[in-house]
This record gives C-alpha cells, sequence and structure tokens, in this order.
C-alpha cells in the first residue's frame, strides 16, 4: 500500500445508512454524521430553519437533557459539535478511541431522539438572535451573503443560512419536528469515521445506534436556479474600508469543469502567497491587506468569488487591476509552464489537507453523500494532470466573461 494514498471503505446498513470507513493510526478518533438538507432545501418560509436545527438539536432527547448531551462526551475530554451549509448539516465528534462508543450512542439518541423542549428552544433563540447581530455587526462577512443572494435570486441557495431576525423569532419545535422529519432519514445521511479501530468494531458499534433508524426516502424537489442576471450594486454598509465581491455561478459537482475551476481561482488568489492577485494588489501595490478567490460547488451549480478590503482611495485602481488579471486570463489562458506549476500547487494543497483526520472525516462524508464514492489521491491527481490549456481558456471564457458575473460594493461614503 502507498503511504500517500488513503484507503477508505464502505458499508451500507439494512436501512439504507451509509458508512464510510478510513483507518488512521492516532490516539484521538473522529465520527460525524452528514445530512443532505442544508439551507437550500428550506422552503420560503423557512429561511434560517436548519442552521436553527443544528443548534436547538443539542437541547435534549427522550432521555436526555442539554446538560447531560454537553457533560457526556465533554466529561471524558471529547468534543460535540456540528455546523450547517447550504447543503449539508454535520453532526460530529471527537474523542480518544477507547471511548468510542460513548461518541456513537451520544450521537445516535441526538439524531434519532431530539425532543426539543420549548424552554430551552426559546433560550437558544436569543442566542442564535445574538449571533445574526454580531454577524450584522461584520460587513466583510455579511458581503458574502448578500453576493449570494443577487447571484442566486429568488432561489433557496441565496437564503442566508442563519435566517433573519424575523423569521428566527418565528420557529417554533412544530417547525424542527417537522424539518427533521423531512430529512434525518438513514438513506439522506452519512455516516464518518477515522480512526484507529477495527472496521468489524465499528460497524458492530454502530449498527446497534443507528440501525433502527428510519430509512424513508426524501420526497423534497431540488430547484436548479434561474440564470445568471448581471449586476453591479454598491451600498453604504462598510465601517472602515471599502468591501468587495466579485464573482457569478460556476460549475457543479458533477461538472467536468469542476476540476479546472478549483484550479483557475486557485491561481488567481487561493491561499499560497503567490497567488497573482496576492502578488499585483497586496504586494506590488500595496492595496489590500486581504483579497482571495474561492469556488464552491453545489449539486447542480457552484459559485465563484473574489473578495477584497481596501481602503476607499485605493478601491477604483484595485478594481481596475481586478479586471485586467481577469481579462488577461479569459484572453491568453495559462501557458503549459504557468499550468504545470499549477498543478503541482494544487496537488499540494490537496496533500496538506490530508494531514488532518477531521477535515478527511467531512471531505469523506461529503464525497460518498454527494457522489455515493470516494476517489483515491491518484485518481484526482490524476483528473488534475489531465486538465489542458484549452480547458483552462474555455472555463475562463465562460466564467470570466463581465456578463456573467456580477459586482457588490460595500462602500462608507
Amino acid at each position: 500500500m502507498s503511504p500517500y494514498e488513503i484507503y477508505p471503505k464502505i458499508h451500507t446498513f439494512s436501512n439504507g445508512m451509509r458508512l464510510v470507513y478510513l483507518e488512521r493510526k492516532a490516539f484521538v478518533a473522529h465520527l460525524g454524521v452528514m445530512i443532505l438538507g442544508g439551507s437550500r432545501y428550506e422552503r420560503p418560509d423557512e429561511e434560517g430553519l436548519a442552521h436553527f436545527l443544528e443548534h436547538c438539536i443539542f437541547k435534549g432527547t427522550h432521555k436526555r437533557k442539554a446538560l447531560d448531551i454537553f457533560s457526556d462526551l465533554d466529561s471524558v475530554g471529547g468534543e460535540l459539535n456540528a455546523y450547517t451549509n447550504k447543503e449539508e448539516i454535520c453532526i460530529h465528534t471527537s474523542f480518544r478511541k477507547s471511548h468510542f462508543g460513548i461518541a456513537s450512542e451520544l450521537l445516535g439518541d441526538i439524531v434519532q431522539n431530539a425532543s426539543f423542549p420549548e424552554d430551552e428552544i426559546s433560550k437558544e433563540r436569543e442566542v442564535v438572535l445574538d449571533e445574526i447581530i454580531s454577524y450584522l455587526d461584520s460587513p466583510a462577512e455579511r458581503i458574502f451573503d448578500d453576493f449570494e443572494n443577487y447571484v442566486f435570486k429568488d432561489h433557496s441557495l441565496g437564503y442566508n443560512t442563519l435566517g433573519s431576525k424575523k423569521s428566527v423569532s418565528g420557529f417554533h419545535r412544530e417547525h424542527l419536528k417537522g424539518y427533521m422529519s423531512r430529512f434525518f432519514k438513514a438513506s439522506n445521511m452519512v455516516l464518518s469515521f477515522v480512526g484507529d479501530l477495527p472496521f468489524e468494531e465499528v460497524i458492530q458499534q454502530l449498527e446497534e445506534d443507528f440501525g433502527s433508524m428510519n430509512g424513508g426516502e426524501v420526497h423534497d424537489i431540488v430547484v436548479q436556479p434561474d440564470p445568471f442576471e448581471q449586476f453591479k450594486i454598491r451600498e453604504k454598509q462598510a465601517n472602515y474600508q471599502t468591501h468587495t465581491v466579485i464573482g457569478g455561478q460556476a460549475p457543479s459537482y458533477h461538472d467536468d469543469n469542476r476540476r479546472a475551476m478549483t484550479l483557475l481561482t486557485n491561481v488567481l488568489g487561493g491561499p499560497a502567497l503567490n497567488s497573482r492577485l496576492t502578488l499585483l494588489i497586496r504586494e506590488q501595490y500595496g492595496y489590500a491587506y486581504n483579497i482571495e478567490a474561492g469556488f464552491t460547488s453545489y449539486s447542480d451549480t457552484g459559485l465563484w468569488s473574489i473578495y477584497m478590503g481596501t481602503d476607499r482611495k485605493y478601491l477604483d485602481r484595485a478594481l481596475d487591476l481586478i479586471y485586467k488579471e481577469l481579462t488577461a486570463i479569459r484572453e491568453k489562458g495559462l501557458t503549459e509552464d504557468e499550468l504545470d506549476h499549477a498543478k503541482e500547487q494544487l496537488k499540494g494543497h490537496i496533500a496538506l489537507s490530508l494531514d488532518s483526520n477531521l477535515e478527511l472525516m467531512f471531505s469523506l462524508a461529503k464525497s460518498v453523500l454527494i457522489h455515493g464514492k470516494v476517489d483515491s489521491v491518484s485518481e484526482i491527481y490524476r483528473q488534475i494532470d489531465s486538465i489542458t490549456t484549452g480547458e483552462i481558456r474555455q472555463v475562463a471564457a465562460t466564467h470570466f466573461d463581465p456578463v456573467q458575473f456580477g459586482e457588490l460594493i460595500y462602500d462608507y461614503e
């Protein structure tokens, strides 16, 4: 076996729930359950409900009070946490491997028997409302959600994951129970384990804790977003610096162009200090401390973006440089040497991501949830190596055409 490869195993339980398992020699193990039920699945009157459920699911079960849920794993030094994004809700645990039974039973109880006591919901509502206020006080965070709302106009992908003060104030126990009954079904969930325990032992424990869960089918229909409409919007929302997001719709999970799009955004403004926009805007001209590019894919579309925070006196000059760089990459693409260097960099970033067992647990769960499989590292590298300069030019011409992206600026004057 190659030391640079991962060898996950996938098991399907009798109720349709899937497990993706990866053995890793470590003192700490990670177990999570990922549910295909993020904010894009909310109905028009449910904005913020998936995230509110993620908070309230820890507030009691038929046999545990909220304090018991927080204490059972914490008392042995473990961690229990959760997150919600556009397409998934994930509830996850980290623990010493000897405490796997505690973590599995606790997680199984939470996702199957959450009771949502009204008194606890009322308290947690205030917590989430305070989270919304804190978020509204941060233009660098808020601008991304507002931008998505413009890109995915009148669509649930444009919903703010946190919801609004009005929507969250209207949620009660029946809303949480209803949402849970729609999406928390065995066939709509994936268990993910990364740690140093035998495969059969993990299966046996999870069968005991999750095997009786309802298999059911999810009947909610996913509606694809409307075609993109170009926009340029400037709002007085900033405090001490301007904030800008440029971007548009992008390839989906299932689009072969997603690899080329990942590589392109990495070249433009990825995490490396030698990305084009970092070298140009920050290092050469000193116009911005923070400039970055990103790409997120969803099941039927995606989103690419460039973010910059800068002093207002530099805004127009910095924007001009960004648009010139987009034009250059659209018209010229990448040379063979530039493409080779970009491929090696991207493969290096992927290798670094494999160094975190917690992130691996998330990644494996999402891969099985979306694709029903996990590509090997060698297969991912092969796909990256197969990207051609022609594909780069095609993707850049499609997505970096000014009529295919929008611009949102938070100004303070």
